[in-house]
């Protein structure tokens, strides 16, 4: 027969070999929400943004009322990927300011998330930004990191979105560094705008190469609207989302778009999918097969979601 001391000792190292490998995961989304508009005129540091067709006076009438139901259908989203323990990081694009954050908030789970977020000189207004689970998480650090869309052969400067650097610790324990991007999109044409969406990835990759300048072993977590096909093209770390079907369709064709990028220390311990559920979609009527369902149908408004599906990022200890 064990001694009484040992036999606790024992039962305690069981109980904790236990509660480690049965810990809650780390659910990280991420999640273009297109178009997350507040109803009022905005302004940025005093400059009007480009919102307009976002008011009640618009050209698609955006009321309160349209504008509360958005925010539940995203929260609706995020409460079932997140399951029983809700979701715990949630990188977001196309929010206009923190009213819409704060709404999102308090719709989701009420007093149990908080948010990062800086305006930025996009011209619309439109923001990225993170929203967390406060008994989970808790920032350490955060930064809008800017990027100066400046064309030496064009001859011209133009803005858009930050990129949000926010460094937090998880469960006290594990610190992890968040990078939420919307790079530029490929209005224009692809191949005309992709020299802005390269120095948004060299300015994304300074940034990256400083957190493992002070910490090689960093847990890094790059996630947006990349708007371009997956590639493995930021040193040291890996894209998750390869071979993945698709977030977005355009004429009738899928792209990854929307993605996440893992330091090695996060790779083995962390799984990506698609939250693909039927009801966030709706018939491809010109194309066949499913689409996302958005908000609006052209002008026409349809109580919908986003033209992107969210993407879920399951990280274990």
């Amino acid at each position: 027969m064990l001694p009484f001391r040992f036999s606790l000792v024992c039962v305690s190292l069981v109980c904790w070999g236990l509660s480690e490998l049965y810990a809650e995961p780390l659910r990280v989304v991420n999640y273009n929400v297109e178009n997350l508009f507040h109803p009022a005129h905005d302004s940025v540091a005093g400059v009007p943004t480009e919102d307009e067709e976002w008011t009640p006076s618009g050209e698609r009438h955006w009321t309160f009322t349209r504008y509360k139901r958005k925010t539940e259908n995203i929260a609706r989203v995020l409460t079932v990927m997140g399951e029983w323990d809700g979701v715990d990081v949630v990188g977001l694009q196309e929010v206009e300011n923190a009213a819409c954050l704060k709404r999102l908030c308090y719709t989701l789970r009420r007093n149990e998330y908080a948010f990062v977020h800086y305006e930025s000189p996009d011209r619309r207004g439109i923001d990225v930004a993170l929203i967390y689970k406060k008994a989970r998480i808790d920032t350490i650090r955060t930064r809008a990191i800017s990027v100066a869309l400046q064309s030496a052969n064009l001859g011209r400067y133009e803005t858009t979105r930050d990129i949000l650097y926010v460094s937090a610790r998880v469960d006290k324990r594990d610190t992890v560094h968040f990078f939420v991007c919307h790079l530029p999109s490929q209005r224009g044409g692809a191949a005309e705008t992709e020299w802005k969406r390269q120095i948004a990835k060299k300015t994304l990759q300074l940034a990256v190469d400083s957190v493992f300048a002070l910490q090689p072993e960093a847990k890094i977590v790059v996630m947006g609207d990349m708007n371009s096909a997956p590639k493995d093209d930021l040193v040291g770390l890996t894209n998750r989302m390869n071979g993945e079907k698709g977030t977005h369709k355009w004429h009738g064709q899928w792209t990854c778009l929307d993605q996440f990028y893992t330091s090695p220390a996060m790779d083995s311990i962390s799984d990506v999918r698609i939250f693909d559920a039927e009801w966030i979609m709706e018939q491809d009527d010109k194309f066949m097969g499913l689409k996302p369902k958005r908000t609006f149908n052209g002008y026409r408004y349809q109580d919908g979601f986003s033209d992107h599906l969210p993407i879920l990022l399951e990280c274990r200890r």
